[in-house]
This record gives structure tokens, sequence and C-alpha cells, in this order.
């Protein structure tokens, strides 16, 4: 994994956003029977995958990556991407900083999940399930806005253009 793959994320993500930033609030927040139950439940618990494992378990940064209920309930998609914003610099930092430790586990316990108990994790695999857990759940936020009418945008690495892969 290099920064420019994880630029292609970051750009995908943003096309999501963007769609987000035109649904209504009922639409926005509607409950599903999966996913995080709503559009905006699952992005704010996406990014803060990214808060916990690489901001909290890998840098250090924080002991409480992750929002409360009543937090989440007021948020908005600007809220939601200065989230996502945080995230993408803990991301910048665990390629600055774990370069040459990339695959050296890191064990400790979770600073949000009291007796969690050892862990033991490298900064590649967090950094990777944090991707592949974003696009897990991006694939379940494209079905919900299926699901109230709305056709998603392409969010697949696939439908960037040539100019917007060289970034």
């Amino acid at each position: 994994m290099e920064k420019l793959e994880y630029e292609w994320v970051k750009q995908t993500r943003q096309i999501l956003l963007d769609q987000c930033k035109e649904l209504n609030e009922d639409d926005f927040t509607k409950e599903f029977e999966f996913g995080f139950q709503s559009i905006r439940d699952s992005l704010v618990h996406v990014a803060g995958c990214y808060h916990a494992w690489l901001g909290s378990f890998v840098l250090s940064e924080t002991s409480s990556p992750l929002l409360t209920k009543e937090v989440l309930n007021t948020m908005q998609v600007d809220d939601i991407k200065r989230y996502f914003e945080q995230a993408d610099r803990y991301v910048e930092k665990v390629f600055e900083q774990f370069t040459d430790k990339f695959d050296e586990s890191i064990e400790k316990e979770l600073a949000w999940r009291a007796n969690s108990g050892l862990i033991r994790k490298t900064p590649r695999q967090l950094l990777v399930h944090s991707i592949t857990h974003e696009s897990h759940h991006k694939g379940q936020i494209v079905a919900m806005l299926r699901l109230l009418g709305h056709t998603p945008k392409n969010t697949d690495i696939l439908g960037l253009s040539a100019k917007e892969l060289t970034k």
C-alpha cells in the first residue's frame, strides 16, 4: 500500500460524501435493518475505524477515538467530512512514521474497549483493514441510496479517470 492508492480511496470517498450532501435529513438518517442503520451512522462508523485503529492503536494520539451516540446524532455531512480529514491525517502519519516498520507488530490493549486484552497487529494490517472496512460499508451505503430511490454515483476506483489516477 502506498500513498497514491490511499489518494484513490479518498477520491472515491469524496464522490460518496458529495452525493450524501445532496440528501435531505430524512434520507440521510433513515434507519435500515443492515449496516450501521443509516447512511450517517455508517459514514461515522467508517471514519471511526481509522480513528480507533490508526489514531489510537498505532499512533497513540487519542484514547477515546470513537464518538458518543449524542455527538453522532447531531452530525451533518460537513462534520463527517472533518472526521474523515482527521482520519486522513492519521493515515499520513502512519505512512511517515512507520515506513520502515510497516510490518512490525504493535502489542497493547485497546484504549477504547475496557478489558480487551492484548492485541497484536502491524500498521500494515490495520491500514489495510481500515480501507477494506471502508469499502465494505461503502457498498452498504450505496445499497441504502438505491433503496431510497437514488442512483448512486460510481465510487469504484476503476471509475476514476486516468488523470485522477495519476495524482
